[in-house]
């Protein structure tokens, strides 16, 4: 049982009842991650317009960015946000044997070039930040991408841990979604 009172569906109000409904309409559930962030109608907001970001992004694909939530959430054993991401790119045609060789080497993803980069880039730099040299960066722009695209990119991936830390905090069950 979660140590938090989140907001249920029926109780929400404003800009809660606003994305409860929006995701409702679009995917049919309430990410528990949404859920947690109930209990603060200003995070929640800012989640929202996060999202909403990522989603009009001009650069980083619907793809690439479910490749890097499903890495990164593989990583830290994430699961709650590994599975949602495990089905969305099965919906895109990726198998269980694709799944087991990028988890093992990111640069076996299914992703072109370009962004089979940004997504090593990423899951190298959330696995140790150090590790990441000049010549990362320098692959990435002779690729052509932007700084502005790199630090999208990382924001994006490094925005799970905290929503992680806070799950286990909180003791928010991570294997199922309000429906």
């Amino acid at each position: 049982m979660a140590l938090i009172k989140t907001v249920s569906k029926d109780k929400a109000e404003g800009i809660i009842k606003e994305g409860y409904d929006m995701y409702m309409s679009r995917i049919g559930i309430m990410p528990k991650p949404m859920e947690m962030l109930s209990v603060s109608p200003g995070l929640f907001e800012m989640q929202l317009q996060r999202l909403q970001y990522f989603v009009k992004h001009p650069t980083l694909s619907f793809s690439l960015l479910a490749h890097i939530r499903y890495l990164v959430s593989h990583n830290l054993g994430y699961h709650f946000c590994m599975d949602l991401n495990k089905h969305i790119l099965q919906k895109q045609g990726l198998e269980e044997a694709d799944f087991h060789n990028m988890e093992k080497d990111p640069s076996k993803s299914l992703l072109e070039e370009k962004e089979s980069a940004m997504l090593v880039f990423v899951i190298k730099s959330v696995k140790d930040s150090s590790s990441v040299t000049k010549d990362d960066i320098n692959n990435l722009l002779k690729l052509g991408w932007e700084d502005r695209d790199m630090v999208d990119a990382l924001a994006h991936g490094v925005s799970m841990i905290d929503h992680f830390i806070m799950m286990q905090v909180f003791q928010i069950d991570q294997n199922c979604m309000i429906s």
